[in-house]
């Protein structure tokens, strides 16, 4: 972000909140958003988030989550300057310990209880089995730009789960249906002295809450049936609804669940390639990651 524009940005955020100039630390910056902790004169607190599309609709879903009774930051400010959201934000302070899988479970268990926003985008059946056609777009026209072009296996492998997307996407909208965070791991659980709050709520949307679940491990391992099964199991014993168990598209619910988690992630990540990142020296990694999904896609989703 240009540091001139950072600055007006942040301007007009104090101005907002009627707070002097403060000391800037960074905590974490990449090239579509960044979060920094301001410290004030008085020695009180706060942080500074911002970023650009497709990450500036966090400062509504925050407010709407704080509406709708879930514990998330207070947003003190906000603002949209050159097309950059930014947020002054309750400064948490430090973590007391890491968040667990119960942890996790009681926190979804919250979130999918939440009367749905009808503000967030919806990802419901006829959404959801549109997105390997979604990614083949994207493939298109990554070709178009003399990209990709040694991605026949993932045309191929895309054009498998489109035909088959009808049949497994069925009982997408079984419970838990409403709030998705889209970012639940537990990084984005924090757990204070006071009780957790859930962070990052930049992509959250209305659709399956098994994709949280899914989620909740990440996606950096090969995905883990048994261990989701687990979890669960566990979100049920915590309040969570039975239907979470349920079959889904001829298949376990947890190998529903991951199975489309990924293909969420992999239209993304091309969609990134093509869109919000573009920047063909990232195509190598991109390419690899797709590819990793692509094949736990076709063995979870039985295709």
């Amino acid at each position: 972000m240009d540091a001139n524009l950072n600055a007006e940005l942040l301007d007009s955020l104090l101005t907002i909140a009627g707070r002097p100039a403060p000391a800037r630390k960074k905590v974490r910056v990449w090239s579509m958003s960044g979060v920094e902790r301001l410290t004030f004169p008085d020695g009180t607190t706060a942080i500074f988030k911002y970023a650009k599309k497709p990450f500036d609709n966090e400062g509504r879903a925050l407010r709407l989550a704080h509406t709708h009774g879930i514990p998330v930051p207070q947003v003190h400010a906000s603002a949209v300057v050159g097309g950059w959201l930014g947020m002054l934000l309750e400064d948490l302070g430090p973590a007391i310990r890491e968040a667990d899988d119960l942890d996790g479970a009681a926190a979804a268990v919250v979130l999918h209880r939440t009367p749905t926003a009808h503000a967030l985008p919806v990802l419901d059946q006829a959404q959801l089995r549109t997105l390997p056609s979604r990614a083949l777009d994207h493939l298109d026209q990554l070709r178009k730009e003399e990209r990709w072009q040694e991605a026949d296996d993932i045309e191929d492998a895309l054009d498998r789960i489109a035909r088959a997307a009808e049949v497994r996407s069925a009982g997408a909208m079984v419970a838990p249906f409403g709030w998705v965070h889209s970012e639940f791991h537990p990084t984005s659980l924090h757990i204070g002295q006071h009780g957790w709050k859930l962070l990052d709520f930049a992509r959250a949307f209305t659709g399956p809450g098994l994709l949280d679940l899914a989620s909740w491990h990440g996606t950096l391992d090969t995905p883990d049936p048994v261990r989701l099964r687990v979890f669960l199991e566990a979100y049920v014993t915590e309040g969570g609804t039975a239907d979470a168990l349920a079959e889904r598209g001829g298949l376990a619910a947890e190998k529903w669940a991951l199975g489309w988690h990924r293909m969420w992630a992999v239209e993304w990540f091309m969609e990134q390639a093509i869109r919000w990142i573009n920047e063909p020296s990232t195509d190598p990694a991109y390419v690899k990651t797709v590819r990793r999904h692509l094949t736990d896609i076709l063995q979870l989703l039985e295709v």
